[in-house]
């Protein structure tokens, strides 16, 4: 592979790496927040009203800052039907090219999510609930992982058509 791609494989994979490691500290927090409302519940008889709605949010920040990371361990669910039973040449070529699917996909969604993100921005949107916080810092960091994954899966696309050529890049 050429040198741009090699050196956009390893800026990439070092990215979603340290992204993903970051977010996988978030679930302390989260059950943190969710371990004070519960006691503030049952201990003190005092409901918290943002508390489900933070931990909702603390949790899609979890799952889409570590999705880079997941793609990029190879830690997705497939369905190994045939999967297993197939060389590791023919395995990247079906990667390769599956891969593109999710690409696809990963760019329409991250449209949709800057999109989104805009309009939160622009409008001040507010969440239709007691506590009604703004919207705008989840979308921004829902769609940041969402294009990190979209760059970890361009960077699993190279490395998967150079393992099905016979030259891995790690």
């Amino acid at each position: 592979m050429p040198e741009p791609i090699r050196l956009y494989v390893r800026w990439v994979d070092a990215i979603g790496y340290r992204v993903g490691r970051f977010a996988m500290y978030l679930i302390f927090p989260m059950g943190a927040i969710l371990l004070y409302s519960t006691v503030m519940r049952v201990v003190f008889g005092y409901p918290v009203n943002w508390v489900m709605e933070m931990s909702q949010f603390m949790l899609s920040a979890y799952y889409l800052l570590g999705g880079a990371y997941s793609l990029q361990i190879d830690a997705h669910v497939r369905m190994d039907l045939f999967y297993g039973m197939m060389s590791p040449r023919r395995r990247a070529m079906t990667d390769a090219f599956t891969i593109l699917f999710v690409i696809f996909y990963l760019a329409v969604l991250f449209r949709a999510g800057v999109s989104s993100t805009e309009y939160a921005i622009t409008y001040g949107q507010k969440n239709y609930t007691a506590w009604a916080p703004p919207l705008w810092p989840i979308k921004t960091i829902m769609t940041f992982g969402i294009f990190l994954m979209l760059l970890q899966s361009i960077s699993t696309f190279f490395k998967n058509v150079a393992e099905a050529r016979g030259k891995p890049l790690t």
